[in-house]
C-alpha cells in the first residue's frame, strides 16, 4: 500500500492489527451471507421471473470496472484480485452467484484497493482524474473530498451514494488528512473504502415492488442498468445508463429499448461477447495449457495464445460484424490467420492478422477444426476423440457427460501395442460395459476430428495407418469431419444449447429446468425466427419480462457488517476503509 509512508506503517501492530482481523472477519461474514444468496427456490410467481441473486465481480469484470472508471493503465497496473471461479452448469460465470471469500482473499482485495486508490490520486493521475484542487494539499478540504467521492462511489457502486454513506467517507477522508497532513492520503484511504465495500464487489439484484404486477418484485432501475451492462459489455453502467435508471426510463418500454439499442450498437457490445464466448468455450484452460515442443515444435505458448484469440475474433466476425446465422459458425470456412498460425495450417504467412478463407476442399471447416478447439481437447503430446466428444456435448449441446467411474482400468487403453490408431485404442477400452456406455456418445464425434493431431495440425495418418473418421451424432451419419460439422450445424440442441447459455450469463445464474422453462423456450422460439442471429437473441432476452422481473427469493438479497471496533487513537488504511461501511438493505 503506498498511500502511507514506511515510518508509519512500521509503527501499526498489535492491537490495531487485531482489530483490523476482527473486523476483517466481520465483513467476511457479511460477503459470505451476500454470495450464498443465489435461485429463489421453489416457489415462482405464475408469470415468471428471473432469481434474485448477489454475484461477485469476476476478475475480468473488476479490471472493466476499474477501467471504465479510473483508465486502463490503472486497472492494468493492478493483478486483479478476485478469487477463481468453478465452472457451473457451463459457465465460470455461473460459479460467482455462490463463491465464498476467505480472510487471505479480503486481505488481497484490500491491498488491490489500497494500491489503485494510491496511483488515482498520485502525481501523475490527479490532474485529469480528479475534479477539484484542495484550497491547501497539506489539509483536509471536505468540498472537493465530496464533489470526488460523490462521482466515484456512484461509478463504482453503480448508484448513487447514501447522503449518510458519503458524509461518513468525507469526514473519514478529512479525519486522516488531519493526521497525515495530506489531503489526497485522507483521499485515497476513502476511495479504498469505496473499492472494497460490497456494493461495489457485488452485483446484487435489489428489488422494489412491481406496479404491474401486485406483489411481484423488479430490479429497481439502478440494479436493471448493471444487470444490462454486465450481460452486454461485461462491465458496469456507463452514464448515460445510470441517467437513464436515475429517471425510471429502463422501467418504460420505449425507454428500455432505447437504452438497449445503443447497448447493442456501442463498441463494447464485443468486449461483453467476447468474455462470453471465451467462457463458453471454456478457453480459460488456455491459460495453463502447453504442449510437448519436442513432439509438436511449431506450437508455443505464443500460437496457442494466438488460437484463442483467432476462434473469438472468427465468433465476433460472423455473429456481431456480419450479424449471420449462429449455427453457420460450424461449416464456415472464413476466419483469421496470423503469421504464426498460419505455419501451423501450412499456408503462407502474412503479416499480422488477416482475413482468410479456406478452399471448399480444404479439411478446415468450422469452428471444430480451428486450432484452439482441437488443441484445447487433446493431450499434451496426442490427440484426444474422448476429449473432443464429451467437449462437443457439453460446451456446444448442453449435454451432461457423467464422469468415468473411480476404478476404471485403463490398461486395455494403454497397453494395447498393436494399435496404431485411437478409435484402434478406444475398441480395445470400449469392450467394457463401464465405459462403453459414456464413451459411445463422445468417441464416434471426437474420432472424426483425428485427421487433426493434439496440436490441431492436419495429418493423413497416424503411426502410419489410415484414419478411419467416419461416425455418428444422435442418428445422423457421416463419413469425415465436414458431415460432422453439417450434423451438429443442424442438431436442434445447438441453438437450444446458446440461448440456456446467454439466459445464464444475462440474469447471473444457472437456469432452473422448472422456474425458466417457459422463458427459455419463449427465447428459442424468438431466436429461430430472427434467423438465429446473436443480435436478436440479445435484444429478446433485454427486452423480456424474465431479465427485468424476478420471482421470490429465499432470502432478501442484503448487506449487513458488523460494526467496527472502537478505534484506536490512529487511523490505519485498513480501518478507516472498514469503518463507517455499515449499511442494510
Amino acid at each position: 500500500m503506498a498511500v502511507m509512508p514506511g515510518a508509519e506503517r512500521a509503527g501499526r501492530g498489535g492491537r490495531a492489527g487485531r482489530r483490523f482481523h476482527a473486523v476483517l472477519l466481520g465483513l467476511l461474514g457479511a460477503l459470505a451471507l451476500l454470495a450464498g444468496c443465489s435461485d429463489g427456490g421453489d416457489a415462482a410467481l405464475p408469470d415468471g421471473g428471473s432469481a434474485q441473486r448477489a454475484r461477485l465481480l469476476t476478475a475480468e469484470q473488476y479490471r472493466n470496472s476499474i477501467a471504465a472508471v479510473f483508465g486502463a493503465d490503472i486497472a492494468d497496473s493492478v493483478l486483479s484480485p478476485m478469487p477463481p471461479l468453478s465452472r457451473t452448469a457451463g459457465l465460470r460465470a455461473n460459479g460467482a452467484a455462490a463463491v465464498g471469500l476467505t480472510s487471505d482473499q479480503l486481505s488481497q482485495i484490500q491491498r488491490s484497493a489500497a494500491a489503485i486508490a494510491a496511483k488515482v490520486v498520485d502525481e501523475m493521475h490527479r490532474g485529469f482524474l480528479l475534479p477539484c484542487r484542495p484550497a491547501d494539499a497539506g489539509a483536509a478540504d471536505a468540498a472537493c473530498a465530496e464533489v470526488f467521492l460523490r462521482e466515484a462511489g456512484r461509478l463504482l457502486q453503480r448508484r448513487p451514494l447514501a447522503d449518510e454513506r458519503l458524509a461518513a467517507l468525507v469526514a473519514g477522508a478529512g479525519r486522516a488528512a488531519e493526521e497525515t497532513g495530506e489531503f489526497y492520503t485522507g483521499l485515497a484511504l476513502a476511495l479504498e473504502a469505496l473499492l472494497i465495500s460490497p456494493e461495489f464487489l457485488f452485483i446484487a439484484d435489489r428489488s422494489e415492488p412491481d406496479p404491474a404486477r401486485p406483489g411481484g418484485q423488479r430490479l429497481d432501475g439502478y440494479a436493471l442498468a448493471s444487470r444490462l451492462s454486465f450481460f452486454l459489455w461485461n462491465g458496469p453502467p456507463d452514464n448515460a445508463l445510470l441517467e437513464a435508471a436515475a429517471s425510471g426510463a429502463l422501467h418504460s418500454e420505449a425507454g428500455l429499448r432505447q437504452a438497449v439499442e445503443r447497448m447493442l450498437a456501442s463498441s463494447r457490445l464485443e468486449t461483453g461477447m467476447r468474455a462470453f464466448f471465451d467462457d463458453m468455450l471454456a478457453f480459460d484452460a488456455f491459460d495453463s495449457l502447453a504442449k510437448d515442443p519436442v513432439v509438436y515444435p511449431r506450437v508455443t505458448g505464443s500460437t496457442l495464445a494466438q488460437a484463442r484469440e483467432q476462434t473469438l475474433r472468427t465468433i465476433i466476425d460472423h455473429l456481431l460484424v456480419r450479424d449471420l446465422d449462429y449455427r453457420d459458425l460450424f461449416t464456415t470456412r472464413r476466419t483469421f490467420l496470423s503469421p504464426a498460425l498460419a505455419v501451423v495450417y501450412g499456408l503462407p504467412a502474412q503479416p499480422g492478422w488477416t482475413p482468410h478463407e479456406f478452399s471448399e476442399n480444404s479439411p478446415r471447416i468450422g469452428l471444430l477444426t480451428q486450432v484452439s478447439f482441437l488443441a484445447v481437447h487433446s493431450h499434451a503430446v496426442r490427440s484426444s476423440p474422448t476429449r473432443r466428444g464429451k467437449a462437443l456435448r457439453e460446451e456446444l449441446l448442453c449435454q451432461k457427460v457423467p464422469d468415468p467411474p473411480p476404478n476404471v482400468d485403463f490398461s486395455a487403453l494403454e497397453e494395447n501395442e498393436h494399435a496404431k490408431t485411437a478409435r484402434e485404442r478406444l475398441d480395445a477400452h470400449n469392450s467394457n460395459p463401464s465405459c462403453a456406455g459414456c464413451h459411445l456418445v463422445t468417441d464416434p464425434m471426437g474420432l472424426a476430428l483425428e485427421h487433426f493431431d493434439g496440436a490441431g495440425q492436419y495429418r493423413e495418418t497416424e503411426n502410419g495407418a489410415p484414419l478411419d473418421t467416419a461416425g455418428e451424432l444422435d442418428g445422423v451419419f457421416y463419413d469425415g469431419v465436414e458431415g460432422l460439422a453439417e450434423a451438429l450445424r443442424n442438431h436442434p440442441k445447438l441453438p437450444a444449447c446458446l440461448v440456456d447459455r446467454v439466459y445464464a450469463w444475462g440474469t447471473g445464474g444457472p437456469a432452473s429446468p422448472v422456474h425458466d422453462r417457459a422463458a427459455l423456450a419463449w427465447l428459442e422460439d424468438r431466436f429461430a425466427e430472427g434467423g438465429y442471429r446473436l443480435r436478436g437473441l440479445l435484444e429478446a432476452l433485454a427486452m423480456s419480462p424474465a431479465f427485468r422481473t424476478l420471482r421470490p427469493a429465499a432470502e432478501p438479497v442484503k448487506l449487513q457488517h458488523e460494526p467496527p471496533p472502537t478505534a484506536p487513537a490512529r487511523i490505519t488504511e485498513a480501518q478507516l476503509a472498514l469503518r463507517d461501511t455499515g449499511a442494510t438493505r
